[in-house]
């Protein structure tokens, strides 16, 4: 057996991923070594009850409740407790005591990465985080790496593995959106309060990351614009099919504009997605991003999103590459934000929508609906009407527009719903993937 230097790894969490991170560190070590070049010797594992039960079997003589101690000893500290305290301190105490870190926390990076990749920079640590964005799909380090020559112009992303379930199932099913919401949380998917997912939190958190990698700029997450999914019902799904369209929720980090004027937008909310794109085609759990780059052209990763086993092969994946590091030795590469790029408003984002509304079905109104749209700036493409309801008195208008400004749609749309024609404005949903 080859004589490898020891590294110190300090665990902290065994939940769903530490646990397999855990296992995989001690099933695998010899393997392990050959590809990073160093003995990689889990050292502890801290945790809030060592006596909890877990998924894997852990020796217990590696549970710890002293996080503090067991990070000072290690050379590469791996965070998976999630949340934003006490791992944030955790992190700092790791790279300040000079350990490299590794971390899958998507919520504490899009809140405090600035602050804790800046304390990494002082001290020549490097933080990895291939883990916090899509689960087990390589995309990280793609944006950080491989496309660092290349200018980034659009990302497209199916970062939250829940809504695409629940969107998935309503789509090819008919199924209604509180009754898979059940099935998801029966299946594990989705939590017992399925808040972060259902609303974008979770998938904004994920965007703010991409988008601060793929445009070389600091994206804090109020920049980000969030939508839900709990207003899609089955109407707007059997519209959307009607119309050749799947509605996916989409994190969208797109480069706006050109010259001394560049500035770009991140936003997450459903959109209608063409059948024939790429990202129409991922169902049930999976994750998918869609990259468009100036040289690189379309580039696709797609793969499980979430999932213990999973994750834990992006997290094992960055423990060899800051084991390597260590071997190599020399400072870590920072991350590059430098750009400083304006972040723009929901508001002056450009994109192509589908309007639903509900209106009295009498002569006239078509041309008062469509003089509204005129006159906001808001070109028409195409409309269907069907009547709705016994009564044949109320028409439903699917109207399709050419691109048109946000601000000009959202102010057209309170237009229409004050009109006195439209008796209720059912959905406006945006149009992606052109």
């Amino acid at each position: 057996m080859t004589d490898y230097r020891r590294l110190r790894v300090a665990l902290l969490g065994a939940g769903a991923v530490g646990s397999q991170v855990a296992s995989l560190l001690r099933q695998h070590a010899d393997e392990l070594a050959d590809r990073a070049g160093a003995r990689l010797e889990l050292i502890g594992i801290a945790v809030r009850d060592v006596d909890a039960p877990r998924d894997v079997d852990l020796p217990r003589e590696l549970l710890t409740t002293d996080a503090e101690s067991l990070i000072v000893g290690a050379d590469i500290v791996i965070e998976l407790m999630g949340g934003i305290e006490p791992a944030r301190s955790h992190l700092l105490t790791a790279i300040n005591s000079g350990a490299d870190v590794v971390t899958a926390n998507k919520a504490l990076l899009a809140t405090h990465g600035p602050e804790i990749f800046d304390a990494a920079d002082q001290v020549g640590a490097e933080v990895y985080y291939e883990a916090a964005a899509a689960g087990a799909i390589p995309i990280i380090r793609p944006l950080r790496d491989s496309l660092a020559g290349d200018r980034v112009q659009r990302i497209m992303g199916i970062v939250n593995g829940t809504t695409n379930y629940i969107l998935d199932r309503m789509d090819t099913e008919g199924a209604e959106f509180a009754d898979v919401l059940a099935d998801a949380q029966r299946l594990g998917y989705a939590e017992a309060d399925p808040t972060a997912d259902v609303e974008g939190y979770d998938a904004a958190q994920k965007a703010a990351i991409l988008a601060s990698l793929a445009f070389h700029t600091t994206v804090p997450l109020e920049s980000v614009h969030r939508e839900g999914i709990t207003t899609i019902d089955k109407s707007m799904m059997d519209a959307a099919r009607h119309a050749g369209y799947v509605i996916k929720l989409l994190a969208v980090c797109e480069r706006l504009n050109g010259g001394a004027d560049e500035s770009i937008s991140v936003r997450v909310y459903p959109a209608l997605v063409d059948r024939a794109h790429p990202l129409a085609s991922v169902h049930g759990a999976n994750n998918a991003v869609f990259v468009q780059a100036e040289a690189a052209g379309n580039l696709m990763f797609y793969g499980a999103g979430a999932g213990g086993v999973q994750t834990a092969s992006a997290v094992l994946g960055d423990v060899v590459s800051a084991a390597r590091r260590h071997i190599a030795g020399g400072v870590g590469v920072g991350e590059s934000t430098l750009a400083n790029l304006p972040i723009v408003p929901i508001g002056r984002v450009t994109t192509r929508y589908q309007i639903t509304l509900e209106v009295d079905d009498q002569p006239g109104v078509l041309a008062t609906v469509a003089g509204i749209l005129s006159d906001g700036r808001v070109s028409i493409a195409n409309v269907e009407q069907t009547v709705v309801g016994e009564d044949a008195r109320t028409a439903r208008l699917v109207i399709g527009t050419h691109k048109a400004l946000e601000q000009d749609l959202s102010e057209t749309v309170d237009r229409l719903a004050a009109s006195g024609v439209v008796e209720r404005v059912v959905s406006v949903l945006r149009v992606e993937g052109d």
